[in-house]
C-alpha cells in the first residue's frame, strides 16, 4: 500500500515554501567552502570578503528557509510524527548555528580567523547540509511531504504501467 501525501501548510498554490527557498542558502555555504579554500591557497582577500557574504546569506537565507520548515514540522501533526522530521531539524539547527558562528567570525575582519576556523566550520556545514539534505529528501521521496496529490496520482499511474 503506498502512502499518502501529506500537505505543507506552508505553500503557494499548492507548491511547500521551504524548498523553494533552501535552494539559495545551500548554494552560497558550499561556496563558502571554495571561497576559504581559494583564500587558503592565494591569500588574496578578495576571497575572504566573497566568503563574508557568502556566509552572511547562507546563514540569513537559512533561518529564513528553516524558519518556514519549522512552522510546518510545528502546525501539520503528519510531519510531526515522523522521526525523520526531527533529525532533519534538529541536524539544519545545528548546521544553521555552525552557519552563524561562521559569519559571526569574520564580521571585523574577514580574513583572519579563515584559517583554521573559517575553513574549519565552513566543511563542517558542508557536511552537515548532505545529511539534512539526505533527511530532506527522504521526507519528499519516502513520506510524500508537500507533494501535491496530482503528483502522486501520476506516480501511481506510472508505478502500475512500468513493472
Amino acid at each position: 500500500m503506498e502512502k499518502e501525501h501529506i500537505v505543507s501548510r506552508m505553500s503557494i498554490l499548492g507548491h511547500p515554501i521551504h524548498p523553494m527557498l533552501i535552494h539559495f542558502p545551500v548554494a552560497a555555504l558550499l561556496g563558502l567552502i571554495a571561497t576559504d579554500i581559494a583564500f587558503v591557497m592565494t591569500g588574496d582577500v578578495f576571497w575572504a570578503r566573497a566568503g563574508w557574504w557568502l556566509a552572511g546569506i547562507g546563514m540569513a537565507g537559512g533561518w529564513l528557509s528553516g524558519s518556514v520548515g519549522l512552522l510546518d514540522l510545528i502546525i501539520v501533526s503528519q510531519i510531526r510524527r515522523l522521526v525523520v522530521a526531527w533529525c532533519h531539524a534538529l541536524i539544519a539547527v545545528m548546521l544553521l548555528s555552525l552557519a552563524t558562528l561562521n559569519w559571526f567570525l569574520r564580521l571585523d575582519a574577514p580574513a583572519e580567523l579563515i584559517q583554521p576556523w573559517g575553513l574549519y566550520l565552513s566543511l563542517l556545514t558542508g557536511l552537515l547540509i548532505t545529511v539534512t539534505s539526505l533527511l530532506g529528501g527522504e521526507l519528499v521521496y519516502d513520506h510524500a511531504v508537500g507533494v501535491s496529490p496530482d503528483k502522486m496520482a501520476k506516480r501511481r499511474h506510472r508505478a502500475r504501467n512500468h513493472p
